[in-house]
Parts: structure tokens; sequence; C-alpha cells
């Protein structure tokens, strides 16, 4: 039996609800705390609704197509954005009871509360029943994150919207003013505009998607173009206020941007607060975001955290592993730590960029030594055939080793396409084992291999 036998998970998003899996797995007596529901804001209101709503989006886009790929133009679509969002909210219900069966069968108590720290071994729980104590060998906590919101422009539900609130909406926003423009912010603009929105997207910064790969973001922007999206660069949002049915985005300039909606998307802030942190010495950094070590510790002892709530890399699949190798180390299994390095993400514009490893960035600063090669999908028979025109694969090799160090696809169904880059980041693969083999022909895949063929001579 393992030394750690009571554990305590608040919060039931990925990063908990994983995490009680695996110490189930291992042995242990698993409470996991949560209130609001099971999949946390990864499925109920964030990752799993948006990605769903986008899937939407793409319906309408391919019915477009058909007039370029010779089988005549398809009749216009009429969105019903009621029956979409009730679509959208029944999946993640779904997702959610999934997630409720798969901890039952593997004996966690789910208890739905809101819980406290009282201590490093101690949790205080305010449920239905009435309050109590669970004394706890060791504890995760992974309450999420929110979105932030700024007091000149207090969502209302209605007209001013959070990314959690759009799926209220019962029709399509008429003209939609997109306040972000990182990751958020794009994947809404996209989606919104395909369904037949008019969009402003307002950008603080000098381009979409400052994060990104420059060459990715390069080719969204000039994809927002075509499909006529307005962006407003280096313009700050100073405000956002009701104005009869619709809403008036005001900037730092003063010049006002007129909408029908607005969709807040300006960054998300932990779920710390209330937490009894003090009580049990849990540090947080100066944003509220729980400090942690590549194994999920806290200066605690026996307290761990995981998932956005640490913002070590706000992601589903980081928050899962990150909840996962919380459990291996507190339950004495072996263990890695978290290595960000090997982590793939993806941006759900249309197309989709998805990268892995080092950046560009990396390369120009002088932080690496390596090269890339990148290749326009434009020349691959299979985008060919299925009308793609945006888009390329970037692979970046070190000088010397050839080794795959990182990459960068911008295609339909990159998030996909990225895995075979993730397996050779992940296990230090050489180009030349990347580019001898096998892929599909025809097939995206294959400017992978292509990329890499080119890295053999130029690396």
């Amino acid at each position: 039996m393992c030394p750690v036998t009571r554990v305590v998970i608040i919060g039931g998003g990925p990063g908990g609800y994983e995490a009680a899996l695996v110490a189930s797995q291992l042995g242990a007596q698993v409470t996991l705390v949560s209130a609001g529901g099971l999949g946390g804001s990864t499925v109920l209101t964030d990752c799993v609704p948006s990605k769903a709503l986008i899937a939407a989006a793409e319906v309408v886009s391919a019915a477009g197509q058909g007039a370029r790929m010779g089988v005549g133009q398809a009749p216009t679509l009429a969105v019903d954005l009621g029956s979409v969002n009730a679509r959208i909210l029944a999946l993640a219900e779904a997702q959610s009871s999934d997630i409720a069966r798969g901890l039952a069968n593997a004996g966690v108590d789910v208890i739905d509360a809101r819980a406290t720290l009282a201590g490093p071994n101690e949790v205080l729980i305010d449920a239905a029943d009435g309050p109590r104590s669970l004394a706890a060998d060791a504890v995760l906590l992974a309450t999420g994150a929110r979105p932030r919101i700024s007091p000149t422009a207090q969502p209302d539900g209605e007209r001013i919207l959070t990314w959690e609130q759009l799926y209220t909406l019962e029709s399509l926003p008429q003209r939609l003013v997109v306040v972000g423009s990182g990751v958020t912010g794009a994947e809404f603009a996209g989606a919104y505009r395909a369904l037949g929105s008019e969009v402003v997207l307002v950008s603080s910064r000098d381009r979409v998607l400052p994060g990104e790969d420059a060459d990715a973001a390069a080719v969204i922007e000039d994809v927002f173009a075509r499909r006529g999206i307005t962006v407003m660069p280096r313009s700050r949002a100073a405000a956002a206020e009701r104005s009869g049915d619709g809403v008036v985005v005001t900037l730092d300039n003063g010049e006002r941007v007129e909408g029908s909606h607005c969709l807040m998307a300006i960054g998300s802030v932990p779920n710390t607060e209330s937490l009894g942190l003090d009580q049990a010495g849990v540090a947080t950094d100066a944003a509220g975001f729980i400090t942690v070590d590549k194994v999920s510790r806290t200066g605690a002892r026996g307290v761990y955290a995981a998932g956005d709530c640490t913002g070590v890399l706000m992601l589903a699949s980081v928050a899962a592993m990150q909840g996962r190798i919380a459990m291996w180390h507190a339950l004495g299994d072996s263990v890695h730590p978290l290595n960000l390095h090997t982590v793939s993400s993806t941006v759900f514009t249309d197309p989709e960029i998805a990268t892995v490893g080092v950046t560009q960035r990396d390369l120009d600063e002088g932080r690496v030594d390596a090269v890339a090669v990148r290749l326009p999908l434009a020349t691959n028979a299979r985008a060919k055939m299925q009308g793609i025109d945006d888009g390329f694969i970037k692979v970046f090799a070190q000088s010397g080793s050839h080794t795959v160090l990182g990459g960068v696809v911008v295609a339909p169904r990159a998030s996909e396409l990225i895995y075979p880059l993730t397996l050779a980041v992940e296990n230090r693969l050489t180009v030349d084992q990347l580019a001898s083999t096998f892929t599909i022909y025809p097939s995206l895949t294959g400017s992978i291999a292509e990329a890499a063929r080119r890295l053999h001579t130029s690396s």
C-alpha cells in the first residue's frame, strides 16, 4: 500500500479529475471536492464548448467551398445559434457525466461543495448536508481560473460578454466587437465570422496572436482580412458599455467602436482567493497564481497544485499532466518533472496553428543553435485536392546533431498533424529518422517528411 493513503483534491477540472484517477489507481483513499460540476471550465464553459462552436463554424465554411471544388454552390445555410448553443451545452453536460462515471468506477468519493484549507493536512468543506472537516495526507489544489473582468467593461451576460457567457445567446450577433487578439479572441473572431456575424477585432498589439509564431500569425491575419474581419491593431479598449440595443467600445484614443455585442477576451485570473492558502502556508505570485515546482509541489508540505490556478501554461493537457505528476510524486510512484519543452498546443482558428518545442524567436534571438525549413502547403498534392491555399509546415533542427527541436503546423486539423513532430521532439529523433519514416501519398503529413529531408542537407 502507498505510504500516503488519504488524498483530498479541490477542483474537478482536468488537473483534479485526472489526479483523482491516478491516486485511486495507486491505492489511495481519494476525495474530490468540486462545486459547479465535474470537468471544470475546460468542459463546462471553455474548451469543450468553444471547440464545439468552432466545429459548427467549420460546417458553414465547408458548405461554401462547393463551387471551387467543381460540385456546385451549396445553398446558403441558416445558422440557428440557439440550436447550436443548445447542442454545445448538451455536449458539455454529457462529457461532465462521462467524467463522473469514470470517477465513480474508480472508487473516488466526489463531493459537490466548496472547500478551503484549514492547514496543510485539513480541508474544510461546506456541503449540502452541512460543513465538515476532511483529514488529508496530501492535498491537491486544482481550482482553475476565470475570465479577467475590466472595471470599465462589466459583463451583463446579454450584450457585454465573457467567453463563458456566449452560450446563452439565442441569435447570432449582427456585429461582434472582440476585445483581445490572443488565442481566445482570435478563435471566437474567426468562428463568429464564419457563422455570419460581422466582426471587429480590437488588438492592443501590433498583430493578431502576438504570442504565436510570427509567420503563422501573418497567415491568420491575411485570412481574417480576406474573410472580412476588421482588425484594429495598436488599439487599446478603455471601456465598453450598453447603448440601446447595442454596445459602444471606447478606445483609449477616444475612438468609439459600435456593435451589437462585445466579447471581452482580455485574459484570465486564478481562482485562488478564499482557499485558505495563508493558513496552509501556500505561496502565490503577485497575480495570485499558486507557486509550484516541476513536480507540482507548493511550499507547504503535502500540498500540491495543478492547472490554471498555477499559471504554468494554461492548457488542459498541462493541467492534467500536472495533476498526474502530483499524485505520482505524493504516492511514491516513478515520476518525471514537467517538461514544457515537449508540450504541443493549438490555436483553433481556421486554419489552425499548432506548435511544439523551440520557436522561431528562440532562433532569431540566439537562444538555440538551430536551423529551420518552412514548406508552404500550397505545393502539397493533398492540399490542392482539398482546396487548401493557406498554411505551412515548419521544422526546427539542431545544428550538427540534426535533432528535431520543434515545429509549427498551420493547416486544417493542425492539432492532429502536430503529433508526429511532438513525438520527434519528445524522443529526440533526428530529421533523418523523421524523413525515413513512411508517409501516405497524398497526405499533408508528407510535407513534414519533406521538410525533414530538406533539413538533412541544410543542418
